[in-house]
């Protein structure tokens, strides 16, 4: 076939150059949203009088049959023919003639491929909030799974308060509540129709794009047709929030790789997402955690890569646009297969409540309590600070706990503290002591959860 594009040229293209140029080996994965775009256009173009209905029916009816083999691996893709819009229109033209060749009135290769790039982000998007909103329901379920354990919260990986094992499964329904609202704010502004804008400055002919952007389901029209096919502002906002979901899954990845050793053994993972090793036979790795954890790398290169590309480029198409889709298919390809084995691992992995339970007095998780007991009984909070931080040092030297000194020893550095200082002394008095909204003590967790079953149901 001639080149949609050849009239002006007196030389065949250089086979070198077709598959330095080609873009079919990874925009084939488009077809479906191409071909919705196509037939919402012919729709359009026979509404405005500039194709027949009889014309608008062949195409569609046409159209979806090209689908249908494309889906089925039937089709056949050349690299002469460069992208999936190409092969889509030559399949028709092949197969109706001059009928086909009308479909590409009042529209470019460059709005029906923003276009195309739109409706694929869109879908993704929806894609991804359901598969977000599954890890949610894994995290909440596991609370009443865990509903009394206590467990020690960390910064600086050293241990400092205590808090309900549900406290920390929580954090990630909120981070990843977070990544559901970015989404869908993203999706506000994907969510504009390109469509007929043309190459560039619009067309002369009456097409409608209203009618186009109802049919396919977009929110508005964008407003200026310059802007339209140079605009990838949508995509680099897409991996951005998708860079934020998986720094969000490495994060979990990583605590539970911790809790997974043997030095920590707080966790065991179900042997179905585990793997071993070819030379230890007691081993039991977690492959699938470090590989979501190391793919994220992939998700987050995409996020500069894209920048990079449109730094400094002219205003309208230029060429380097066709390498934005290996960048975002890329990263979406590997956030996607880690969100799908996600709710498995969280829902299958096991607290192992024994080994938490006989280390949980360690590491002073309550020295703040005391230090708040203080302050309550008038002491200055940097005074209170100063005291239970000699208290911690005392009590190392002697190998005993905080709640292991006697009551004289106590009022001995500060004679407010009375009986009732027992209240906050010990791991599991001090988590009962924690009161604020947002905490990890069990009256704020509670009511967390409950909101979380209902905010998901």
């Amino acid at each position: 076939m001639t080149k949609a594009w050849g009239g002006r040229f007196n030389q065949a293209t250089d086979p070198r150059v077709e598959a330095f140029t080609e873009s079919i080996s990874f925009d084939k994965r488009l077809y479906g949203v191409d071909i919705r775009g196509s037939m919402a256009h012919a729709t359009m173009l026979a509404h405005a009088g500039l194709i027949s209905a009889d014309d608008r029916d062949h195409i569609c009816a046409h159209l979806d049959q090209i689908g249908e083999e494309i889906a089925a691996g039937q089709f056949v893709f050349r690299t002469d023919l460069e992208d999936i819009h190409m092969h889509i229109e030559n399949a028709l033209i092949t197969r109706i003639g001059d009928v086909g060749r009308k479909l590409h009135t009042g529209r470019s290769r460059n709005d029906q491929v923003a276009t195309d790039l739109k409706l694929y982000t869109r879908d993704a998007i929806d894609e991804l909030d359901k598969l977000l909103a599954a890890i949610q329901k894994a995290f909440v379920a596991r609370c009443d799974q865990d509903a009394d354990v206590v467990m020690p919260g960390y910064t600086h990986m050293q241990r400092a308060q205590p808090v309900l094992a549900a406290h920390y499964w929580l954090a990630y329904v909120e981070k990843f509540q977070r990544d559901r609202e970015r989404l869908a704010d993203c999706r506000k502004r994907v969510n504009v129709s390109p469509l007929g804008a043309a190459a560039l400055a619009g067309t002369t002919l009456p097409i409608e794009r209203d009618l186009t952007a109802k049919l396919l389901g977009f929110d508005s029209v964008a407003a200026n047709s310059l802007d339209v096919s140079s605009d990838r502002d949508f995509l680099v906002e897409f991996v951005f929030c998708l860079s934020l979901v998986a720094a969000h899954l490495s994060t979990w990845a990583e605590e539970w790789i911790i809790w997974f050793t043997t030095e920590f053994s707080f966790l065991r993972l179900p042997d179905a997402y585990t793997t071993g090793s070819s030379i230890m036979p007691q081993k039991r790795n977690p492959d699938v955690l470090e590989l979501i954890r190391g793919r994220t790398a992939r998700v987050m290169a995409a996020v500069p890569q894209l920048l990079i590309l449109i730094k400094s480029l002219p205003m309208a198409y230029n060429r380097d646009l066709q390498e934005d889709k290996l960048a975002m298919f890329t990263a979406y390809d590997a956030l996607h297969a880690s969100l799908e084995l996600a709710p498995s691992i969280i829902a299958g992995a096991e607290l192992q409540y024994e080994q938490i339970e006989s280390r949980l007095e360690d590491g002073f998780l309550d020295a703040t309590a005391l230090m708040e007991y203080m302050i309550k009984k008038g002491v200055p909070m940097r005074t209170g600070h100063e005291t239970v931080g000699r208290l911690v040092s005392h009590c190392e030297a002697r190998g005993c706990r905080l709640s292991d000194l006697p009551l004289e020893e106590l009022r001995e550095v500060c004679d407010l503290i009375e009986d009732d200082v027992r209240q906050v002394l010990g791991t599991r008095n001090a988590l009962l002591a924690l009161q604020s909204f947002g905490g990890g003590g069990p009256t704020s967790v509670k009511l967390r959860v409950a909101e979380w079953k209902q905010r998901l149901a």
